[in-house]
């Protein structure tokens, strides 16, 4: 029995859309012919420092600028009694001064006239996030230069300038000497900062001035933020793509990320700019470098802890194309072929190699078993297929079992998009990265996108996708519901491929909500807290409710792919020896599912149904509500071998019965 259904059309979709009190929909459920086996990599995390996303983010490094580094040395500190122009002008004085030729060779100066009257403020990644009771831990370099400075004192100031925490060190030697501190937070602030002063007068010099929290993750020593290193677990994670993204390559070649600069002394790491300092007019962000305390070490590292393939992408000797898109001759190539040899005998070379001897004194003896190693971000053309060519050929010489990433660009379709693929296809290329950056209405329309793709050649790997509520690169983008439905549509047609499509992942991944550059993105974070949005969600769903067969959903023997709005994907857990469908309702209306499970054999009596939905599609989750839009979960019967649910309207619906 079906109501008769009004139409309406959803803004953004353009789609005719069910609206009522309910439909129907009749399905069947396939579980004796598995179409295929769904890689482990099939739902994984792709990881770029936009967003301030690492240094400011993940990396919980709390001073900013912590080595004097910056192209303006002095760029995050504050000297409020130093000024030139004031009577305080002989209190003291920082300067930076640059030593040698060695990467990070710039130390402070420090000369203090007037104890009571010298300040230096450390203003943190707009501001630092201090938590009643916690523990931080302080590290400095320092080297005194006479006897007049006895003590350096360090406080945590909230921002009312009360003192949330304090300690201090007493340099004692002429040599950089290594000092640690550690103190308790006797409040919480957001925005707090450091503010440093000096007992005695004189000349101290100090380098590496650090302050991160004692509660890392994994406990690890000036290691990683917890609570969003959590949300990545929570994920489930197949793989982790390091480290881009548009970073990879830089505006010119000279700023590209170069790998082999963050391993080894963190201290001795070579910072350089972040490519989306000011990349955007809309959100300037001069600020932002890259002190590589998060490098190549830690996110293999960090894949191992998340039990994720770890999926490097490195230079292929072009530079971005939306920048300089300046060229390495073929003649000099050799330098970046290397550069990803290298890192295979980083990642798996024995300890007795040079750069697998590098990995063990980093404290990882074991190797990190990459399996994948990809090649060019986003570029496009015949001078990346001329270069792609000879890094296939070289390293598959040396390591046959590697399996190489290339891509198609940075559209889905268009000229460069058809003219990778005729080149792709003539190099036999293995996996090949698709990026998507499309409203709404695209990803509901292309659900079917790799149904008719060929069988016989690349896989696929999704590997850069997000709905944008009004447009590319838009500042005013949204990770509101109609996004996130449109891209769980979407998902149940990448499940349903997985034959073909290998690896997917949503991008970008972090937001710092005081430093953004580039919406949506799928968890924001200040500097004390943190929330996936509902696509963080929608992914979850999906990665954490993935089987490894894929078997078949059919209506009216055809697989649902949008007819009448509803979309869906099934799958065999052989592990837990669940059936799992998940099915988007893209109406406006209910719809009562009729499922049959053919050839599921006996069932248990009651499954589970997992429900993400919102009848607001403009609704967002936020720092103040971080679960408006999330999942619940009831109970459901199961009588014999059917099913009857029910999906809420605007839904994404996770499907489970056991198989006894």
């Amino acid at each position: 029995m079906k109501d008769r259904l009004r139409k309406l059309i959803i803004p953004g979709l353009g789609l005719l859309l069910a609206s009522g009190v309910f439909a129907q929909t009749k399905m069947e459920v396939q579980v004796n012919k598995p179409v295929s086996d769904i890689q482990p990599t099939m739902w994984g995390i792709f990881f770029e420092d936009i967003n301030f996303a690492a240094d400011g983010g993940i990396y919980a490094e709390m001073v900013k600028n912590r080595s004097f580094e910056f192209d303006t040395p002095l760029m995050g500190w504050i000297q409020p009694n130093s000024d030139r122009h004031s009577l305080n002008e002989k209190s003291g004085m920082a300067t930076v001064i640059k030593e040698g030729d060695e990467p990070n060779n710039h130390f402070a100066r420090i000369q203090v006239s007037n104890a009571d009257g010298y300040v230096l403020i450390n203003e943190g990644f707009r501001g630092m996030g201090v938590k009643k009771d916690n523990g931080y831990r302080l590290s400095i370099m320092a080297r005194r230069q006479n006897s007049g400075i006895e003590r350096i004192n360090f406080q945590l100031l909230n921002e009312n300038d009360k003192v949330i925490a304090e300690t201090s060190i007493s340099p004692t030697s002429s040599d950089w000497k290594e000092y640690k501190a550690d103190f308790k937070a006797t409040d919480t602030e957001a925005k707090a900062k450091l503010k440093i002063t000096f007992e005695g007068t004189g000349e101290v010099e100090m380098d590496m001035i650090s302050l991160f929290p004692k509660d890392t993750w994994m406990g690890r020593e000036n290691g990683m933020r917890k609570d969003l290193v959590q949300l990545l677990a929570d994920l489930d994670p197949g793989f982790l793509r390091f480290p881009g993204g548009c970073i990879v390559e830089g505006r010119t070649l000279n700023k590209r990320y170069q790998w082999k600069k963050t391993v080894g002394d963190v201290a001795d790491r070579e910072m350089i700019v972040n490519r989306w300092n000011t990349e955007f007019a809309h959100r300037l962000t001069p600020d932002y470098f890259q002190s590589f305390g998060l490098g190549f070490f830690e996110y293999f590292q960090l894949s191992e802890d998340l039990g994720s393939e770890p999926l490097p992408i490195l230079s292929c000797g072009m530079a971005c194309q939306f920048n300089t898109g300046e060229l390495v001759p073929m003649d000099e190539l050799d330098p970046y072929i290397q550069d990803a040899l290298d890192l295979i005998e980083f990642a798996n070379g024995s300890t007795d190699s040079e750069w697998g001897k590098i990995r063990a004194d980093m404290g990882h003896p074991e190797p990190f078993n990459l399996k994948y190693i990809g090649i060019g971000n986003e570029q496009w053309g015949p001078d990346y297929f001329d270069r792609l060519k000879v890094f296939i050929e070289e390293i598959k010489a040396k390591y046959p079992e590697v399996i190489i990433v290339s891509g198609t660009g940075p559209f889905p379709d268009g000229e460069h998009f058809d003219y990778a693929e005729k080149e792709l296809k003539k190099l036999n290329a293995e996996i090949v990265d698709e990026h998507y950056y499309r409203p709404p209405k695209w990803f509901m329309e292309n659900a079917d996108r790799y149904d008719s793709y060929d069988r016989d050649s690349y896989k696929i790997f999704a590997g850069e996708y997000a709905a944008q509520s009004v447009a590319i690169a838009s500042p005013d983008n949204k990770n509101n519901w109609l996004c996130a439905l449109s891209e769980a549509a979407y998902c149940t047609g990448l499940e349903r491929n997985a034959d073909i499509v290998h690896l997917t992942s949503y991008a970008p991944l972090f937001a710092h909500v005081d430093g953004w550059q580039w919406t949506p993105d799928l968890i924001w974070f200040d500097n004390l807290s943190s929330y996936g949005t509902p696509n963080y969600y929608v992914q979850k769903l999906f990665a954490t409710n993935s089987g490894t067969k894929l078997i078949p959903i059919l209506s009216d023997k055809k697989p649902l792919k949008g007819q009448d709005g509803i979309y869906a994907s099934s799958v065999l857990n052989e592990e837990t020896n669940e059936i799992i469908i998940k099915v988007v309702n893209a109406t406006a209306g209910e719809n009562e599912v009729n499922i049959s499970l053919s050839g599921a054999g006996k069932l248990s009596p009651e499954g589970k149904i997992i429900v993400l939905k919102s009848d607001d599609m403009d609704q967002v989750n936020s720092i103040e509500d971080p679960m408006a839009i999330s999942p619940e979960e009831q109970s459901f019967d199961v009588k014999g071998k059917k099913l009857d649910v029910s999906l809420p309207a605007h839904s994404l619906s996770v499907i489970k019965v056991k198989r006894q």
